[in-house]
């Protein structure tokens, strides 16, 4: 920076840096990614991401000790919720076919700050999220076995008791782990044919599961004799919904994969909306064939679908379920080994991480030292961590990733559309304004008024109405109404998921801000209703915005208000060290074919510090 600059102006060149938006070029499909994946393989790769071991786990301890049988209706309610986000990944997956999922997404939208955070909390939910299924999946093995892994393992290294480590080195996890890696970095082609193989076994063995339970079904067993269908009322069901939640979070695989899709503006909707169905609709059957084969109260909540089998005289079913549990396992694993170094090279493409990870292998076409070192990281925290406290440090990352797509979502439909062809050497014209910050990103109002009012301005229909909103700067309206939203959002969260008695409100009080928050909450999306959408008709957009995404906002805040407050800590603390990591470590500077430069300096001028590379303040960040 240069010397003799005062406060405010270094202050200011900070905000400056913090703020920089990644732009939003649609149309290109150029990319060192093979595109080669059709809506098929997409389809079966967010399968394989939702439909996991959740299928023969979650549905049981949900039934036993939440909902009991109206688990279906936990499911139902999980997968309408899930479809929020759904849709808001879609979207953006469609307008950006470009790797990256919810970090690219914030990227374009809210600036390089919060987008680094989004990206390493992605990364960090992708290690330990493929950690423990790997450690799920060799429990599950070791159990056909009768343990005799396990024993073997302790009876020769002893038994571990330090804190934050494993019991035992699992190296069954670490190298199953590394054997998908191995395979991943064979070519995306390879990835979805394995992908394959596994989904089709599993969907076949919860075909079975489905068929042969509906064969043995005991209605009775929904009685009242029985604790009627929904024993523990609707606060249990709603429980059982919040659990039931992170069952559906892989379909972000697909978004991750669009650089890589054939035909991403049509096949990135579809896919994410056959695989959100196809998940719903096995979570939701297999669930309803389990509570009706035995009574909800006797499940075994560690194996529920097999213990069912045998205790209705089909103990040879049990080894068919655990064909097909094994499966699911697989494909999680390698939706997250798929994604993972997908999302790295997408950052150190942008000069957020290291240069080295934005390498791609000249014949696989894949971002090979980031399948390489991550599936070894990963390996190596199945191999000796205990990952049961972590595990809910998963579920802040992915609601908060979640928040972040769907308020991108608002910002992206009243931000003015770029031009079709930006002014350059070649094809001179008048210079556009840049935008450095999500106010001026959202652009907007301009004092001329033409026939067709441009995204962002008031609608010409209130405008005699509502002429105070036109009043205000540009992006202003549009800006504070999503603050206010997301702020009123966090407050009616907070009222509806602690309620009165931890509030410490008096009943008046509590009632009193329960009504204001949601009337904020209503005013805010008036307001941003009352203001010019983007509209393509040439790829999928969602429907009821800006409802659709701000329901979205305030579902995952109310998730993540009902975790535990050592995770929250867990979770300050890693965006403590990030933020940190960020600000004093010097990134590596993007390739030069994601560096733009303002057509009208003939050499812009770089400032390097520790921010690493940065483009002048007329200039925009790394484009797409």
């Amino acid at each position: 920076m240069a010397p003799g600059w005062s406060t405010s102006a270094r202050l200011a060149h900070l905000c400056q840096k913090l703020n920089r938006l990644k732009p939003l070029e649609e149309s290109t499909m150029e990319t060192s990614l093979r595109r080669c994946l059709s809506t098929l393989d997409l389809t079966l790769l967010g399968v394989g991401g939702m439909v996991g071991s959740g299928l023969y786990v979650l549905t049981g301890t949900v039934a036993k000790e939440m909902a009991g049988p109206a688990v279906l209706v936990s499911f139902g309610i999980a997968a309408v919720a899930s479809l929020l986000a759904a849709l808001c990944y879609a979207e953006f997956g469609a307008r950006v076919p470009r790797t990256g999922s919810a970090y690219l997404f914030t990227y374009v939208s809210m600036g390089e700050l919060w987008a680094f955070l989004i990206g390493w909390n992605v990364l960090l939910e992708y290690l330990i999220g493929g950690a423990a299924v790997a450690r799920a999946w060799s429990g599950y093995l070791d159990a056909i076995f009768s343990h005799r892994i396990r024993n073997f393992t302790e009876t020769h290294l002893g038994v571990w008791q330090v804190p934050f480590l494993a019991h035992y080195p699992d190296f069954l996890a670490a190298g199953i782990l590394l054997l998908a890696s191995a395979f991943v970095s064979c070519g995306a082609r390879v990835s979805s044919w394995l992908n394959h193989t596994f989904s089709a076994i599993s969907l076949v063995v919860i075909l079975f599961i489905i068929i042969l339970g509906f064969v043995l079904s005991r209605p009775h067993n929904w009685s009242t004799e029985e604790g009627g269908f929904a024993p523990f009322g609707f606060s249990g069901i709603m429980a059982g919904t919040a659990t039931c939640f992170y069952a559906f979070v892989g379909f972000d695989v697909i978004a991750a994969s669009s650089e890589e899709a054939q035909n991403p503006r049509r096949a990135v909707p579809m896919a994410i909306a056959i695989s959100l169905s196809l998940a719903a609709g096995a979570y939701i059957l297999v669930s309803t064939v389990l509570t009706l084969m035995v009574p909800w109260h006797s499940l075994d909540p560690d194996s529920a679908l097999a213990d069912a089998f045998y205790r209705r005289g089909y103990s040879w079913a049990g080894f068919i379920v655990a064909t097909g549990s094994i499966c699911a396992m697989n494909t999680v694993l390698l939706s997250n080994l798929f994604s993972l170094p997908r999302i790295v090279y997408a950052m150190a493409a942008d000069g957020l991480f290291f240069q080295v990870f934005a390498q791609v292998h000249p014949r696989t076409q894949v971002p090979m030292v980031g399948i390489l070192v991550f599936g070894v990281l990963m390996a190596f925290l199945a191999l000796l961590l205990d990952l049961e406290a972590l595990v809910q440090f998963l579920s802040i990352g992915t609601l908060l990733a979640y928040t972040f797509v769907a308020a991108s979502i608002i910002v992206l439909r009243f931000q003015k559309a770029p031009a079709s062809a930006s002014p350059g050497p070649a094809s001179p014209g008048p210079l556009t304004k840049e935008y450095n910050s999500c106010s001026d990103h959202i652009q907007l109002v301009g004092t001329e008024q033409g026939l067709a009012p441009e995204p962002g301005q008031l609608r010409p229909a209130l405008r005699p109405y509502l002429g105070f909103l036109g009043t205000l700067s540009p992006g202003a309206a549009v800006t504070w109404a999503l603050s206010t939203l997301v702020t009123s959002a966090i407050i009616l969260g907070c009222v509806l998921v602690f309620g009165e008695p931890t509030v410490h409100l008096p009943y008046w009080g509590y009632t009193l801000l329960l009504l204001l928050s949601t009337a904020v909450f209503l005013l805010s999306l008036l307001i941003l209703w009352a203001h010019q959408q983007q509209c393509h008709q040439d790829t999928f957009q969602i429907p009821m915005v800006p409802l659709t995404p701000a329901l979205s906002i305030l579902l995952n805040i109310c998730l993540m208000l009902k975790l535990s407050y050592l995770t929250w800590l867990r979770f300050a603390i890693w965006l403590l060290i990030v933020a940190t990591w960020k600000r004093w470590c010097k990134p590596c500077s993007p390739p030069a074919r994601h560096q733009t430069r303002d057509p009208a300096q003939s050499s812009p001028p770089v400032h390097e510090d520790n921010w690493g590379p940065i483009y002048s303040l007329t200039t925009r960040g790394p484009a797409i």
